[in-house]
């Protein structure tokens, strides 16, 4: 019987799709619950898995199309079906002869795929399923690499994108030592000969363009961007903090931490002054409903986390941030960069922030103006704390300064509300032990 596949519903409003990497090809054999093809949703590339057993027919969809929910993506053969037409056969006189029939072209065709048998009557057998990434898929891919033969050193053995790196090196570097004694050959063959004319630099045509492809996980950033500054008015205000208190602080808490196998970043106490400030200003913790126009207030605190991979930006969510202690909020945002970096997030984990923070200063950022995320009021934006000149009672002292930027929904935020924000939050922030009055 032959099964489609088609794109399922994933929830929460996704229409579409776009097929990242196919995982198999027509005629493999396949397991019920075997990821068979990698799409990109509007966040996070998910893996889908076959449901049923059988072999694969026909892909219907080429990669880097997007499709939407429902589309056939591939058909399947149901194996359960072909054991049951084996059966049939089996019982009239003429069984054994068909069964030859059939069964011996498929052991000559995998045998012609690659499959390896010691004996014509050892049992068929089929390459294992390697776990690896979309990205590093793909890399071997363009290299020609079988990925099969790479070890790989994420979780479970899975094969990341370094990796396929160090494969490619190691592929490369036999042909560099082979091509000195090649060269060596050269220029004594060219020493015999007569000079030829040389094509001098300024003679050559480099390559003044490269197309790449807009896919994947860029093709989504790109359209949330397009969509955030055509849709939401938005406003930036940009402000400095005396980061003296948050720095001793950090100074005080980093052994305990450490003691708890935690390293504590300047993140986790700011997210925690961060969602102080957002319990007391309602709006700014808001969406608005554009079906229903309602706006809608927040009671829960769920803070998106901009997180850079190779392949783009993901938000990974901190969800009830208000409820977590400073470690287990640490631990969760490490939890949450290494499985974004390895692309092994889940859609929920990418979903129902109601806040994001932008922290662009990891890589020596000072000041900018962050886009808001779709269906959130505002995004902070943080900058590298650094040493600079500070006015202190009429006296000019260097200090550790964070630089802020807040930009938000104009719609919901006026100019007022959004400087009592940052006011609440710069006062936090520049007394950190005040946050100690208000924990749980």
């Amino acid at each position: 019987m032959i099964v489609p596949f088609h794109l399922p519903d994933l929830g929460e409003g996704i229409t579409e799709a776009e097929i990242v990497q196919w995982l198999v090809k027509p005629g493999d054999q396949v397991t019920q619950d075997q990821a068979i093809v990698a799409v990109q949703t509007d966040k996070a590339v998910v893996e889908l898995p076959s449901p049923v057993a059988g072999t694969v027919v026909e892909l219907s969809i080429p990669e880097g199309e997007v499709v939407a929910v429902k589309t056939v993506l591939l058909t399947l053969e149901d194996a359960a079906e072909q054991q049951s037409a084996a059966r049939q056969l089996s019982a009239t006189p003429a069984a054994s002869a068909v069964t030859h029939q059939t069964i011996l072209p498929a052991i000559k065709t995998n045998l012609s795929n690659g499959v390896h048998k010691e004996k014509d009557t050892a049992p068929t057998t089929y390459p294992r399923r390697v776990l690896a990434t979309p990205v590093a898929r793909r890399m071997a891919k363009e290299f020609g690499i079988d990925i099969a033969t790479i070890s790989g050193t994420g979780h479970a053995g899975r094969v990341r994108t370094e990796d396929v790196q160090q494969a490619i090196a190691r592929m490369n570097a036999p042909a560099q030592v082979e091509a000195q004694p090649a060269a060596a050959q050269v220029a004594t063959t060219a020493a015999r000969q007569p000079a030829m004319p040389t094509i001098t630099q300024s003679e050559e045509k480099p390559q003044e363009e490269e197309r790449i492809p807009l896919r994947g996980l860029r093709r989504r950033i790109a359209e949330n961007m397009v969509r955030s500054v055509s849709t939401i008015p938005q406003v930036s205000s940009l402000v400095e903090v005396d980061a003296t208190g948050l720095v001793e602080l950090r100074k005080n808490l980093l052994p305990l931490a450490q003691a708890e196998g935690v390293k504590l970043s300047y993140l986790p106490m700011i997210i925690k002054a961060l969602v102080h400030t957002l319990q007391h200003y309602p709006m700014i913790n808001a969406t608005i409903d554009e079906g229903t126009q309602e706006i809608v207030l927040k009671r829960y605190y769920h803070i998106g986390i901009a997180t850079a991979t190779s392949d783009g930006l993901l938000v990974p969510v901190l969800r009830h941030a208000d409820r977590l202690t400073l470690l287990e909020i640490a631990r969760e945002i490490a939890r949450l960069a290494d499985a974004g970096r390895e692309q092994k997030l889940k859609l929920e984990e990418l979903r129902g922030s109601t806040f994001t923070i932008s922290n662009y200063g990891t890589v020596g950022g000072f000041f900018t103006t962050p886009i808001i995320n779709p269906g959130e009021a505002g995004i902070l934006g943080l900058g590298r704390i650094t040493k600079r000149p500070w006015v202190v009672e009429d006296h000019i002292e260097v200090r550790p300064v964070l630089p802020l930027s807040f930009t938000a929904d104009h719609r919901l935020i006026d100019g007022e509300l959004a400087m009592r924000f940052l006011n609440t939050l710069i006062e936090l922030l520049e007394q950190p032990q005040c946050l100690l009055l208000h924990m749980r």
